[in-house]
């Protein structure tokens, strides 16, 4: 099969959470232990940090990769889901796997694989170990893909566990409630291995000691001891997160800045400098400048995209992968920072589209209802049609436009926008990911 046919093969085969949602999910280890397994145990063969959250968890998890590719280890970086290539979820120092390597580990575990019938998830999970294995890393940073506790990805045991924040996503399997959802992410948390919690609440604390001591975990709340706060007076485009770091109230770092932005990547940056910290008591050698170098070159080392992406200036075009109420949040507060600062004072344009189990009634609520809004819809089963979007938009008052592609939106909206205007595109993976631009 060449690699495009071996991905349909896949496809038609397997459960895919990412275009099917949570039908496709199969809670438990075993189909990944059993794979792995018949794989020769290939999680065990390299060192990991494992990584949970609802927000955060994949920006943290590109810093954490750059930060250790910096310090010259060799680093493989597993997330989820991909934007463009399902090669994205699979990278060593940046460097997507290879097509063939691909197509080479179906063809040759492709009976295993049809009698086993494991998720597209799981199947990926196993394929990263492998990968990981085989090409000898000297450490890789695991993204949990949902939960944490019946994660695929929990079967390793990783140097260090981070859980970057809990909020309300995927309620259909995690929980209803903070604490529940809170217990799943916890799951992650393991014997005697060092977790940090990035960004600490009220009601999510308590579950969090209670795992850790029953695990006898060392636990590290990220803001009892680091503190990262915004300089926006060393460099004043708004567009650049610039960023002083104290450690017990002494500055460590002055006027650092960040190549992903956005203010909640200053939750995002609080944990990783506790994990850094705790990485260097355990061994690894981390120095100041490649701490540096990888907060500051992040998206030029692992090739992030979509994550507050700048695609134009003039007017400025931002897209995003925020998909739920709090990551959507985050990036409102961003947008309304750049029109509070004066650095824009045009209209507002949002091209939007969501999955249909989303809230999209409280989600779009979020939003200001003096804007222009252009609803689509990605090539996805899982998309909500753009007429129901419509039709929930104007319930509560939204009035907005039909454009079901996403690309057609974004030309439409670049021609009767002003250079002072703004224009965001997002509310789902799925909608930046077919953007031409990325």
């Amino acid at each position: 099969m060449t690699y495009e046919e071996t991905i349909d093969y896949l496809y038609a085969m397997l459960p895919v959470f990412h275009r099917e949602g949570a039908k496709a999910f199969k809670p438990g280890l075993s189909n990944t232990l059993a794979m792995c397994e018949y794989l020769g145990n290939p999680h065990k063969k390299f060192r990991s940090i494992h990584i949970a959250g609802t927000n955060g968890k994949g920006s943290t998890s590109h810093y954490m990769a750059a930060i250790l590719q910096s310090a010259g280890y060799k680093t493989g970086l597993y997330t989820s889901p991909h934007l463009k290539d399902y090669t994205e979820r699979f990278r060593i120092d940046g460097v997507s796997i290879e097509k063939a390597k691909v197509v080479a580990f179906v063809k040759e575990h492709k009976l295993f694989i049809e009698e086993l019938r494991p998720s597209f998830f799981e199947l990926s999970v196993a394929i990263a170990f492998d990968f990981f294995a085989k090409e000898n890393v000297d450490i890789a940073v695991i993204e949990v893909g949902l939960g944490g506790r019946l994660d695929s990805t929990n079967i390793i045991m990783p140097e260090l566990s981070m859980i970057t924040n809990i909020g309300f996503d995927h309620m259909d399997v995690l929980g209803n409630t903070l604490p529940k959802i809170a217990t799943e992410k916890a799951g992650i948390i393991k014997h005697n291995i060092p977790v940090v919690i990035s960004e600490s609440h009220l009601e999510t604390k308590s579950v969090f000691i209670q795992k850790s001591q029953q695990e006898k975990a060392p636990i590290f709340f990220a803001e009892d001891a680091f503190r990262v706060v915004e300089n926006d007076k060393k460099f004043s485009d708004n567009l650049s997160l610039t960023v002083d770091v104290y450690k017990h109230d002494k500055k460590i770092f002055d006027g650092l800045r960040s190549q992903l932005i956005g203010i909640y990547q200053l939750k995002n940056l609080t944990g990783v400098f506790q994990a850094v910290s705790i990485l260097k008591e355990i061994g690894f050698v981390i120095s100041d400048s490649a701490l540096a170098k990888g907060i500051e070159e992040v998206v030029a080392l692992t090739r992030l995209k979509g994550r507050w992406q700048v695609l134009y200036n003039k007017p400025l075009t931002i897209c995003d992968t925020g998909h739920n109420e709090h990551g959507l949040q985050i990036a409102l507060n961003q947008i309304d920072k750049l029109f509070d600062s004066g650095y824009l004072n045009g209209k507002k344009h949002f091209i939007l589209g969501f999955v249909k189990d989303k809230n999209v009634k409280e989600i779009l609520q979020l939003f200001p209802k003096d804007a222009s809004f252009y609803f689509c819809e990605a090539n996805s089963p899982r998309s909500m049609p753009a007429e129901n979007l419509i039709k929930i938009a104007e319930s509560i008052g939204i009035t907005g436009y039909s454009i079901l592609s996403v690309n057609d939106s974004l030309k439409k909206v670049r021609e009767i926008a002003s250079e002072n205007d703004f224009i965001y595109v997002g509310g789902s993976t799925f909608v930046v990911a077919e953007l031409n631009e990325l």
